[in-house]
């Protein structure tokens, strides 16, 4: 799997992670957790080791911090999860919750969600990267229409990642937030690269566009993979799944030739056309 530098230190961080939005939040299911074993056992295979959580994502953060237990490689370990909610002390409690559910005593990423209350979290956790309880810290949104506001906070703060959506069907962020973050050294983290998922749902049957064997692609979900990591201010992309199937699917977008800027503007093209 490629690899790209985290601007503000230089660690090497592969491009292809895994979510935990609804596919880990799961019951003791014994089914559902060697799935998701297989998930994290393939991702790290791959040569993957982000695995991006948040408090509101139900069972999330306990379901991963057990199943990392179990396969102990803090090598092949990337963790990032988020505070999302208002006051000091209140982040603070959450974030305590997290470090306990993740069984971590240092989490790598620690990002504010949904720019809740960004001024007072971001306060707390410039002094926990100071004493080593973090490693790097962020802001998160998912839509569009915070763009502005993070836009601001970007251009404000010193940040080292910014997680946002951006897909084939949802490129605003390439308009402004993009072009900051490689002005400003951000790495960027991707959401829903797969449009929600109703991107690939409606690709999904559709047969392969001739030019996919020139990129590498022998599925929709690589290619979408690979025309959000064509921009080079993309650090990581991070699908969520609970598939193991869908995990080694998602890292093969993460090898080999990504599109150029010729054939990205074909991919919107014909994109806006209805022609794929």
């Amino acid at each position: 799997m490629q690899t790209r530098p985290i601007p503000s230190s230089g660690e090497a961080l592969p491009v292809i992670g895994c979510g935990t939005y609804v596919g880990f939040d799961v019951g003791p299911n014994g089914n559902k957790l060697k799935a998701l074993a297989d998930v994290i056992r393939t991702l790290r295979d791959a040569g993957g080791k982000v695995f991006d959580s948040s408090p509101m994502y139900g069972r999330a953060e306990a379901v991963l911090g057990d199943l990392l237990a179990d396969a102990p490689d803090p090598g092949h370990t990337f963790i990032a999860t988020k505070v999302w909610t208002r006051g000091r002390q209140a982040g603070i409690t959450q974030m305590e919750r997290s470090f306990a559910l993740l069984k971590a005593k240092r989490i790598d990423l620690m990002q504010v969600h949904n720019l809740l209350d960004w001024e007072t979290h971001l306060g707390t956790l410039r002094r926990w990267k100071q004493d080593g309880r973090i490693r790097y810290l962020g802001v998160t949104h998912y839509t569009a229409s915070a763009y502005d506001e993070l836009e601001a906070v970007m251009r404000k703060e010193t940040l080292d990642f910014v997680q946002l959506n951006y897909s084939l069907d949802d490129r605003a962020a390439e308009r402004k937030l993009l072009p900051l973050a490689t002005d400003r050294g951000i790495a960027i983290l991707v959401n829903v690269p797969f449009g929600g998922g109703g991107l690939l749902r409606r690709l999904g049957n559709r047969p392969l566009p001739d030019w996919a064997g020139e990129i590498g692609c022998t599925s929709w979900a690589q290619i979408l993979l690979k025309f959000v990591l064509a921009q080079p201010a993309v650090t990581c992309v991070i699908p969520g799944t609970g598939n193991p199937a869908h995990m080694a699917d998602n890292c093969r977008g993460g090898t080999g030739v990504l599109p150029d800027p010729a054939l990205r503007k074909r991919i919107i093209a014909d994109w806006e056309a209805g022609s794929i």
